[in-house]
């Protein structure tokens, strides 16, 4: 899925075509050198959250970045918290592409801040913005026909074609719901190692199944030829974890005359 270009993007500077260094906390806006502080708890705990539930809702052919440089314009140089965008090179530049979806954790002091970030990411082709307000769990998305923010419903969803599995905006705004939106999400793209869980445990299922079976068979015999069976034998038959030595008691159960003749070792 190739990125969406702005109108002017000939005349416009490669996205990462930087004006800062990379890994340095310093962004460009509207010419001036901005330095960006390190982020608090809230903000930092939360950031890392976010990436890890993006991450496990995109698509196999998008790739997710935390704080990576994005050129919006001749004298704007963004680094949004986290970002969505192919993971194939530009088809024309042999360069990375610009980013789908970009998200930014704020709280209510940066929201504004936020906004200006977020108009000059889609001015620049980016698809979708969305804020996350750490102080008041609220998301919003940016909206280039009002100009503004738009709230989301926290019971609603993110549907988009970079991402494999609708994102919960509850995972994003409470962040004890995002380990669950993760494992739900793996669950549904069909990750391997879940995959590999679920087969083992339909598997230690049948096998379970299959002594539980065996078990009551050699309950039923011993029962037919009229054996009569205490509670500690009955306790040792049904809780026997080996299904060979089941099989073998069933074996023994048509012929033994005692439970001391069943019980006996090989």
């Amino acid at each position: 899925m190739p990125s969406r270009t702005s109108p002017a993007d000939d005349e416009l500077p490669a996205i990462d075509d930087n004006l800062v260094v990379s890994e340095t906390r310093y962004e460009v806006l509207d010419g001036e050198l901005v330095y960006v502080s390190p982020a608090d708890d809230a903000h930092g705990t939360r950031h890392l959250q976010v990436g890890a539930l993006v991450e496990a809702h995109v698509h196999p052919a998008f790739e997710v970045a935390i704080d990576m440089l994005t050129r919006t314009s001749k004298v704007d140089d963004i680094a949004p918290d986290v970002s969505v965008f192919p993971d194939g090179p530009d088809p024309v530049t042999g360069r990375r592409q610009l980013q789908h979806l970009a998200f930014e954790i704020v709280s209510t002091q940066t929201l504004r801040n936020a906004g200006i970030k977020a108009a000059k990411l889609v001015a620049r082709g980016v698809r979708r913005v969305f804020a996350i307000d750490v102080e008041r769990s609220r998301t919003f998305e940016w909206s280039p026909a009002l100009g503004g923010w738009s709230i989301l419903d926290a019971t609603d969803c993110i549907v988009d074609p970079a991402l494999e599995v609708a994102l919960p905006i509850e995972g994003l705004v409470q962040a004890a719901k995002t380990d669950d939106a993760v494992a739900r999400a793996l669950i549904a793209k069909g990750n391997p190692v879940f995959a590999q869980m679920r087969a083992q445990d339909r598997e230690a299922g049948h096998a379970e199944g299959a002594r539980q079976a065996t078990a009551n068979a050699v309950l039923r015999t011993l029962a037919a030829r009229n054996l009569a069976i205490d509670d500690a034998a009955r306790a040792r038959i049904l809780g026997e974890p080996a299904i060979a030595t089941l099989e073998r008691w069933i074996e023994r159960s048509a012929t033994c005359t005692t439970l001391r003749e069943l019980f006996e070792e090989p």
